[in-house]
């Protein structure tokens, strides 16, 4: 389970689906018998002392109307899309529950910054700009190739890495199909490996909760 705060108070916790029916035990424990409210994002959890949690429905998930359903639905095995895009680097995937079976990772060079003493800034940035539109195009291709066939089977598609990235290799018209998978989310990864691929499964499937602990008592 990780845990960062979110803005507007409050902080967010990522739960291992299977996790989830235990750490709503525990919210209960601390703050007492919950009611249930379905939200569009999910449920809402408001305890009698204030606490509050929100349990967004992780991507691929159907809704549920109550506590039980939301697990099961969470923990059931989706066929998800990964794409994963940032700087000269790109990983596309597709998962199925928690395997891995479906992947290629693509790396091309993109120039750093240039050091005090180089070459002119101006074509250095029209260097880098070619570089990086060129890796985007392959990136564009291995989605094609790989994603695009999945489409019709796919219950999300699952982005990472650099928003603006993963937004012009999904603004290409023939991944339209895919464009209209993409789930909300978008993960925090670094440079695209394989490794990194596989390790996107689970923050994909994670459960996503903003707690918000009760307001302090000011009385007296």
């Amino acid at each position: 389970m990780t845990s960062r705060p979110a803005a507007g108070g409050g902080r967010w916790v990522e739960v291992d689906p299977a996790r989830v029916a235990r750490w709503v035990e525990g919210f209960a424990d601390r703050h007492g018998p919950p009611t249930t409210t379905v939200e569009a994002y999910g449920l809402l959890l408001a305890a009698p002392d204030g606490a509050t949690a929100e349990l967004h429905t992780p991507p691929g998930a159907p809704a549920a109307a109550d506590v039980p359903g939301f697990v099961a639905a969470a923990a059931a095995p989706r066929r998800l899309g990964l794409l994963l895009a940032r700087k000269g680097a790109v990983a596309v995937g597709v998962a199925v529950g928690e395997e891995l079976v479906v992947s290629k990772v693509d790396t091309r060079y993109v120039q750093g910054r240039t050091a005090a003493g180089g070459w002119s800034q101006q074509r250095f940035a029209r260097r880098r700009d070619n570089q990086a539109k060129a890796a985007l195009a392959d990136a564009v291709e291995l989605a094609v190739r790989l994603l695009l066939p999945e489409a019709a089977i796919l219950s999300a598609l699952v982005c990472g890495g650099d928003r603006r990235a993963v937004d012009i290799v999904l603004a290409e018209r023939r991944l339209a199909p895919l464009a209209a998978l993409r789930a909300e989310r978008l993960l925090d990864v670094p440079e695209p490996r394989h490794a990194v691929l596989v390790g996107a499964i689970a923050a994909a499937r994670a459960v996503r909760i903003l707690v918000r602990d009760p307001a302090p008592d000011r009385a007296g």
